[in-house]
Formats: structure tokens, sequence, C-alpha cells
């Protein structure tokens, strides 16, 4: 699907939400990416945290719903306690199967399923938190020709998941998250451009 947007993909855990919350103002509202969201967190921040994200960005933000196609210029978070797969039709699948590394939403999972249907045309950020989901993830993103980010664990309100992330994973960039913004709209492009 050669006129599927760029995908880029966002994990975090502890300290995940502050990072995403630094770098959404600074996205391109034209933006011309799918962005997705896997946060770990309590099935009852569902509607706190996408008002949360809204108002930070100019971008549309809402929930990732079964069978719904990735578009351009949309932040779609993964659901609370469901592992969210992205199919080769550039489709979302929820899946309820038992937790990896203690998640679900596991990043591992989501990054993994991005991998081969996106290819080259995507790029996956590991940002704060206390466990390695993501890590086999980013690996997975490498071998199929993405791009891997992770956030500087000097900068991560928890450290142990980015320190993960280069220990095990080829991660092609370390940036602060007030430095990722730039590499996204850098690397998607624009709607009109």
């Amino acid at each position: 699907m050669e006129n599927a947007p760029q995908l880029i993909l966002i994990g975090g855990s502890a300290g995940g939400l502050q990072a995403i919350l630094t770098l959404l103002p600074d996205l391109d509202p034209q933006l011309n990416a799918a962005v997705v969201i896997v946060l770990h967190r309590q099935s009852y921040y569902d509607s706190v945290l996408t008002e949360l994200l809204s108002v930070k960005t100019r971008l549309q933000v809402k929930e990732a719903e079964e069978k719904e196609e990735l578009l351009p210029g949309v932040i779609y978070i993964a659901p609370a306690d469901y592992h969210l797969l992205i199919e080769g039709d550039h489709t979302f699948s929820l899946d309820y199967s038992e937790k990896v590394n203690y998640s679900r939403p596991s990043i591992d999972v989501t990054f993994s399923a991005a991998a081969w249907a996106w290819r080259s045309r995507m790029a996956a950020i590991l940002l704060s938190g206390a466990n390695n989901d993501g890590v086999e993830g980013l690996r997975d993103i490498h071998d199929a020709g993405g791009i891997t980010l992770v956030q500087d664990p000097d900068t991560a309100e928890v450290d142990y998941m980015p320190r993960q992330a280069i220990l095990a994973a080829p991660v092609h960039h370390v940036l602060p998250a007030c430095e990722m913004a730039a590499f996204i709209n850098n690397f998607a492009g624009t709607v009109a451009g």
C-alpha cells in the first residue's frame, strides 16, 4: 500500500506520559503520518487520557478501534487492557490474549505487528518506563527497515526501559523528549508537502 501514510509508533510506561506531553505540542498539524501511542495505564484513565492529549496538539486524538484504517494526521491511543495489532491492510485489531511483559497493551506486540506491515515507512520511539517492554519490538522494526528512537535515559523519569533498549536493540537515535517532535516532523513530512 504505497499510498499509506508514514507511521510513528510511541511506546512508554512509567514517566512516558510526561514525555508524550512534551513532544505533542510541536507536532506539525499537517503531519503526513498516523501516530500510534501504546502507554501502560489503568482502564479508568480512558477518557481522561484522550482529553489530556487532545489539549496538547492540533492533531485529532482518539482511541483505536477494531478494523479502523490508520489515517495521516490522527493520533491513535491503544485501548487499556487490549493488545493493539496493526494488520497488513493497515487496520487495527484488538486482542485480549495474555499479558506480555506484564502489560496489556504491550508495546512489543504493537511494534512487532506494525514492523512487517509498514517496514521502512515507520519510526518507533521508546520512552521512559520500568520494564523492558518494547525492546523486542524495536529489534523487529529495525530488521524490517524502520527507524528506532529511544528517549535519552538521562532525561527519562524512569530510565530502565530506554537503557535496556540501548543495550539490547539496534537504536538509530537517542533523543530527549523535547527534540522528538522535530524528528517526527522531518521524518513524516506534511500532507501538503
